[in-house]
């Protein structure tokens, strides 16, 4: 009995949060009206544009001549970039911009990417603030659409939709961009439900008075800020026309890193935000974030469970031991991937193999530093080809 449990476990988690879930959600969608589609209003807000930097001299010259090309009026619309102790020329760089509207604020000594905006609230001035990255490009026309929902007055952060990129000559990630388009199709369809329970870390947009609170430096903002429009009574969507282009960093270790430190910070907010999954208390909002965030993390915590229980009814069973052997072959098979990856192309089928391996020991990694309480504030940038 205990065998099976292990055994099940982690597999009915994958097939509920993978796919049972955005099945209900597409299911009862169905029955839901399409969301409003809002024309341009009388005269647009304010924005502010909060960039937290670190080292990026390789590319906030080119993202920045990408910020001052989005179509948006130039008088409603301010650039901040939080230089977090950068120690390349980061900062001389964006000094180059300020008659053209860019403000640098410099921190005296490096505290992450949370920190860093906690530091940068009290400058921003904008009704709305778009929180984007120093390596990923929005397309100039997709600014408007993130600023048009925030006519509904029940809506307190709005998500772009990110489109994973690379190239397909050189591009050792590609399994990457399968699964970003799975996510932006799950935020479609919770968003048709209500509301979406994370937002995009690269491209989202947050009501001021909901941005301006301090938050713990080793959380993660972009999570929490779903989180905390719930606890306003407000909601989060995603808007499908927002697209940001996010290169993918063409390194499945690079990813792995990054993975390990995204679900480790991702774990902690959750933690910290739990009450929110009262469904007594928070109804469709609380079964969203369980199904979405917990369950589908859950699986990374009990997969292990599955080789032992195999290992349990191995003796016994020929079934058993031939699941065991794949099982194990499939294991070598992605970690000799994800070492090879890296070096040379390889077939698309592998680097699939790579990427669910890294994916799965990110996740079991990330389990063990959140359970230990280790927290790491300080980000280290994925470094992103230019595009």
């Amino acid at each position: 009995m205990l065998a099976w449990f292990l055994i099940l476990l982690p597999i009915g988690l994958f097939v509920y949060s993978y796919f049972l879930y955005p099945a209900l959600l597409w299911l009862f969608g169905r029955f839901r009206r399409a969301p409003k589609q809002w024309n341009d209003p009388g005269e647009w807000p304010h924005i502010s544009i909060s960039l937290p930097a670190y080292n990026e001299e390789n590319s906030i010259r080119r993202t920045l001549d990408s910020l001052l090309a989005l179509d948006y009026p130039a008088e409603r619309r301010q650039i901040l970039v939080t230089s977090d102790a950068s120690t390349d020329r980061t900062d001389e760089i964006v000094r180059e911009y300020a008659d053209r509207g860019v403000e640098l604020l410099r921190l005296p000594e490096r505290s992450g990417k949370t920190a860093a905006e906690n530091a940068s609230a009290p400058y921003l001035t904008g009704e709305v603030v778009i929180n984007t990255d120093a390596t990923i490009r929005i397309l100039p026309e997709a600014l408007k659409p993130l600023i048009r929902v925030f006519q509904d007055p029940t809506i307190g952060v709005a998500s772009g939709r990110d489109l994973s990129v690379g190239h397909i000559t050189t591009e050792r990630n590609q399994a990457e961009s399968g699964y970003v388009g799975y996510e932006m199709t799950v935020r479609a369809l919770e968003t048709r439900l209500g509301g979406i329970v994370g937002a995009s870390g690269c491209y989202y947009a947050i009501r001021r008075h909901l941005h301006v609170s301090l938050f713990p430096g080793a959380l993660s903002r972009d999570f929490a800020s779903a989180l905390i429009s719930r606890e306003h009574g407000l909601r989060a969507v995603s808007v499908d026309e927002a697209i940001c282009l996010v290169p993918r960093s063409g390194e499945v270790r690079s990813e792995f890193r990054r993975k390990v430190r995204t679900m480790a910070r991702g774990l902690e907010t959750l933690w910290y935000e739990r009450h929110l999954m009262n469904p007594f208390r928070f109804g469709g909002f609380a079964l969203k974030l369980i199904s979405h965030k917990l369950a589908r993390w859950l699986v990374f915590l009990t997969a292990p469970g599955i080789l032992f229980g195999l290992a349990m009814l191995a003796p016994r069973s020929h079934l058993a031991q031939w699941f065991l052997l794949l099982a194990g072959v499939g294991t070598i098979l992605g970690a000799a991937a994800m070492h090879q990856a890296d070096r040379r192309p390889l077939p698309r089928p592998i680097t699939v193999c790579a990427f669910v391996f890294a994916a799965n020991l990110a996740g079991l990694l990330a389990w063990s530093k959140a359970l230990r309480g280790e927290r790491n504030p300080i980000w280290e940038p994925t470094r992103r080809p230019a595009q």
